[in-house]
């Protein structure tokens, strides 16, 4: 018996275009397209790739309901086996289209899904749960060693073999306690790995912890009254029709906007935020980025001036390396600017 594999890929991979092509609306293509090629290769005949599903990954995420249904269908249609999505690397609309694609088929057809995304892409938190998730790099470039990966574990599934340890594996942990044995209590083995610690011999952790990086807070503002403060947020406040494009979730941009002849955001601005309720951003847009109240305190003499330009983009799943990109980016702006301080609002 010949497994049959759905495959989805994005506009670029679909090979109809970059990102003048992300608009365009779900195709299903009865034959194998870009990474299917090789990836029903890998596969070894166990399996073959019937069909891609190709949607432009701004078309998925500003069209989720209409695309989904789309894809159900032709997901329906093709009756596979198994759903193959991606990798995306850490490109977050692609990421986050893959996952939708994914929780859907799981949820409603109850087919396995198998994905790939780096470790960044905030797609990876709202799948792993219900796909499987292989940690690939960060860009296209590492696309020959993730579909080695993404194939052997797509055929362990077709054949209902039992998937091993994620780090032995290689995808992302699901979430799920399983009970395994172990030659040692967890005392002994607790014990074990204090004493290596305290000798600096190496040890593996059962329980891995995150890692934040640490930055060092700048120095404190002289004189406020002189000083000159930029606004910034990540609440998604973006002037009425978004001229930028930013995204509402998962952001790839940010938007820098003048507001040297403005007292206030009200009437001209609003919020393109996916993570919070807009009414009340709507309605008066200075709640989460109070340039009013920053205006008013420059008339006052409070502060010295407020910075012309406005940055805002949109926090909900955006990824951590985005952030740093942006900040870096913005960043540099103002310091060139001789700005000297900043009020970063979130939502």
């Amino acid at each position: 018996m010949t497994y049959k594999v759905l495959y989805y890929v994005n506009q670029f991979f679909g090979q109809i275009g970059g990102e003048e092509k992300a608009d365009i609306k779900p195709i299903l293509k009865m034959e194998k397209v870009g990474p299917a090629l090789g990836f029903e290769q890998l596969l070894g005949g166990e399996a073959e790739v019937v069909a891609t599903l190709i949607c432009g990954d701004n078309y998925f995420n500003e069209h989720e309901e209409e695309a989904l249904k789309f894809i159900i269908d032709a997901v329906s249609e093709v009756n596979p086996d198994i759903v193959v999505a991606g990798p995306a690397f850490n490109a977050g609309r692609y990421g986050m289209a893959c996952a939708g694609v994914a929780n859907y088929v799981v949820d409603e057809l109850g087919i396995p899904v198998v994905t790939g995304m780096y470790k960044e892409n905030p797609a990876v938190d709202h799948c792993k749960a219900k796909a499987i998730v292989v940690e690939v790099s960060d860009s296209a470039a590492g696309m020959r060693n993730a579909l080695p990966v993404m194939a052997k574990i797509t055929k362990k599934l077709l054949n209902k073999e039992e998937l091993g340890l994620p780090q032995d594996e290689g995808y992302f942990p699901q979430g799920k306690r399983l009970t395994v044995f172990a030659d040692e209590r967890g005392s002994e083995r607790a014990v074990k790995m204090l004493v290596a610690r305290l000798k600096g011999e190496a040890f593996e952790t059962e329980l891995p912890m995150p890692v934040f990086d640490k930055v060092e807070p700048a120095a404190a503002i002289k004189d406020i009254k002189k000083a000159k403060i930029a606004l910034i947020t990540s609440g998604g406040i973006v002037p009425k029709g978004n001229p930028d494009r930013i995204q509402s979730a998962s952001a790839q941009k940010w938007g820098k906007y003048n507001i040297k002849d403005i007292d206030s955001l009200k009437g001209g601005y609003y919020t393109i935020h996916g993570g919070y309720d807009p009414v009340y951003a709507n309605e008066f847009p200075d709640r989460v980025a109070p340039l009013d109240v920053l205006k008013k305190y420059e008339k006052d003499g409070e502060i010295g001036e407020i910075y012309q330009y406005f940055y805002t983009t949109t926090g909900t799943g955006t990824s951590v390396g985005n952030s740093i990109t942006f900040g870096v980016e913005i960043g540099k702006e103002l310091k060139e600017a001789g700005v000297d301080g900043a009020i970063l609002t979130s939502t």
